[in-house]
């Protein structure tokens, strides 16, 4: 058996949302929200206005205790069961969320974001600089992703 360490997360701040939580994955190309963070870690924002782009780490903490590591993806069942660490979606063992943001505005600690599909009130674990040693010009993906995403058209 392989022996794994614990590990132990704080969150750096919170989600605002005036967006129902139903309604957030439909409308995540347009949404905006905030990101406000902690007093304690302010000092970690100095220079983020530099960015245009975010990733955003946060904890999904409304998702039921045990994952489904095996899933239709997009909970469609016309497409094949495919293993937790091979799509994306709310059924890891750890609900860890990882959203690309485009950062609108910072005002103290509270950072304005486009396209952040995290519920009201959701924990910030960590927010890290999006730039150009993250670019994939053209990644290989599964062709039900191809095909729902229209890039063989």
């Amino acid at each position: 058996m392989l022996a794994l360490p614990d590990c132990q997360l704080r969150p750096i701040g919170r989600v605002e949302c005036a967006v129902p939580d139903a309604e957030i994955p439909r409308r995540r190309r347009e949404l905006v929200s905030d990101i406000v963070i902690a007093d304690a870690f302010a000092d970690g924002l100095a220079g983020i206005e530099e960015y245009s782009h975010l990733f955003v780490l946060f904890w999904m903490d409304r998702q039921p205790a045990a994952p489904v590591l095996l899933a239709h993806p997009r909970g469609d069942s016309a497409l094949p069961l495919t293993g937790a660490f091979a799509m994306r979606g709310r059924n890891h063992p750890n609900p860890i969320g990882l959203a690309v943001v485009e950062l609108v505005a910072r005002t103290g600690t509270r950072l304005t974001v486009r396209r952040l599909d995290a519920f009201d009130g959701t924990p910030v674990l960590d927010i890290k600089p999006y730039d150009h040693y993250d670019l994939v010009p053209d990644p290989r993906v599964p062709q039900w992703f191809r095909d729902r995403a229209g890039l063989d058209r």
